[in-house]
């Protein structure tokens, strides 16, 4: 089985503190990866829109990623609703014909 790539972007709620998102978002990275089935774990900021962001994630499979949303940090970052996520992309690299 092939490894699960995720590309997702977000955005700053309403009324957070972009200094305090951005601490929070360093510590998701650092926390996550630790994880056994995590690859690739980055998370970019958006030059023209800083409270932007775009995740890069690459994973073992399906049930790692299960596995990072009921880890504890990932749990933790969740519920201080720093952002919110505009979309999700699930993909598969592409090798060519």
């Amino acid at each position: 089985m092939s490894k699960l790539w995720i590309s997702a972007g977000i955005e700053l709620q309403d009324g957070a503190d972009l200094s305090e998102t951005k601490n929070a978002l360093s510590q998701l990275i650092k926390e996550t990866v630790k994880e056994p089935g995590c690859i690739k774990f980055e998370i970019l900021q958006q030059q023209d829109k800083p409270q932007c962001f775009t995740l890069w994630e690459c994973w073992i499979n399906d049930d790692a990623l299960k596995a990072h949303f009921e880890a504890h940090h990932t749990l933790n970052y969740l519920s201080h609703d720093y952002t919110k996520v505009n979309y999700i992309e699930r993909l598969q690299l592409n090798s060519g014909s």
